[in-house]
């Protein structure tokens, strides 16, 4: 059973891109880190405004594929410190590797399908 619907999905969305565009000022990131935190910050808040749901504008993108971008961002963000060149710096690594588990972990509880008055979602959708 999939406890995240569509509205509360929306409302952590926009919670993650606020998150994303502070971590450099907050947590004092640097470089790649802070260039990676305000490019994330931009791209998820573009793909939320985009997707078919609740809280979305343009309802442009399926919700099944803003699941499936949000599984491979969960799963590279795990990566990224090492890909990235920033893995010596504790705190970029830590928040980007929690980043990815809270993303990864969001993606496992959520229903992506469409949107409906109710803010249920209504249409059956694969992987996820």
């Amino acid at each position: 059973m999939k406890l995240i619907r569509s509205r509360l999905h929306g409302i952590l969305d926009y919670l993650t891109v606020v998150a994303f565009a502070l971590a450099p000022t907050v947590l004092g990131l640097i470089g790649t880190a802070a260039w990676l935190a305000y490019t994330l910050a931009v791209a998820h808040l573009l793909v939320t405004l985009a997707t078919d749901f609740d809280l979305g504008v343009a309802h442009l993108l399926p919700a099944a594929w803003h699941g499936r971008i949000e599984l491979a961002v969960g799963l590279l963000l795990l990566v990224a410190p090492w890909v990235l060149g920033f893995s010596d710096d504790a705190t970029a690594r830590t928040f980007f590797m929690a980043a990815g588990v809270v993303i990864l972990i969001v993606w496992a509880l959520t229903a992506y399908r469409g949107r409906t008055a109710a803010g249920d979602l209504n249409a059956a959708t694969p992987g996820g």
